[in-house]
């Protein structure tokens, strides 16, 4: 990608994110892959400590956001909620929507593989980027952001408020068996895009096998399968 189409691009991130920088190195930093810097930079010059720190902001607002939306859900279900809307394909997802992957700045063999597509460094540097609006502005500045980029997702959620691993391991115990097992039975696809599929044994239960495009996404497919089909999962 041309130098001018990433600061095209840098420049319609700024303005989706709702947020005028007055340190605009922080957010350079946050959309900067270690492979586009020196080796002796990489440490400190990178997204990596942002993500880091944007993780927790992330986490601190989505939690306080679910105490208020719902003050009669328990531990349980709110942790639930929150594991759905900080999870790593929910903040590849935003990045994707944000576009980040154009604006990223990284070297050409990182772009060569597919860097600007990977799921695991789109939502990465979605993080780092609250780092950085959260130095720049202050807590309250990142409240704002996150609260109007994951809200719309919090209420628009309809899948199940269980985990289907942890239905499936107290399902097992419940009926005195041992922890299930999850192996990977194969994995396909390119690394910016790859499909997993893994097999859960429970001891006298038949095989259950669920499909992913990451290793917990397809062993909670695998837990679903063999529950649905013992008639536990109705969600």
């Amino acid at each position: 990608m041309a130098r001018d189409d990433t600061t095209a691009a840098i420049k319609a991130l700024k303005s989706k994110l709702g947020h005028t920088f007055s340190d605009e190195g922080l957010l350079d930093t946050a959309l900067t892959h270690a492979s586009a810097l020196d080796p002796a930079d990489s440490g400190r010059g990178s997204y990596q400590r942002l993500e880091f720190l944007g993780d927790r902001v992330l986490g601190l607002v989505v939690a306080g956001m679910l105490h208020r939306q719902f003050p009669r859900a328990d531990e349980g279900e709110l942790a639930r909620r929150y594991n759905q809307l900080v999870k790593r394909e929910t903040c590849a997802e935003i990045a994707t929507d944000l576009n980040i992957g154009a604006a990223m700045c990284i070297g050409q063999s990182e772009a060569q593989t597919g860097g600007r597509m990977k799921s695991a460094l789109l939502a990465d540097m979605c993080e780092a980027v609250i780092a950085a609006i959260y130095l720049d502005g202050g807590f309250d500045a990142a409240e704002a952001f996150v609260l109007r980029i994951w809200k719309p997702r919090m209420l628009s959620f309809r899948g199940p408020l269980r985990d289907a691993k942890t239905t499936l391991q107290e399902w097992a115990q419940s009926r005195g068996l041992p922890t299930p097992k999850y192996d990977v039975v194969s994995r396909e696809g390119p690394d910016h895009a790859p499909v997993f599929v893994v097999g859960v044994s429970v001891q006298g239960v038949a095989q259950g096998e669920g499909k992913g495009g990451s290793k917990r996404i397809a062993e909670q497919a695998a837990a679903e399968a063999v529950l649905r089909r013992e008639g536990v999962w109705n969600e």
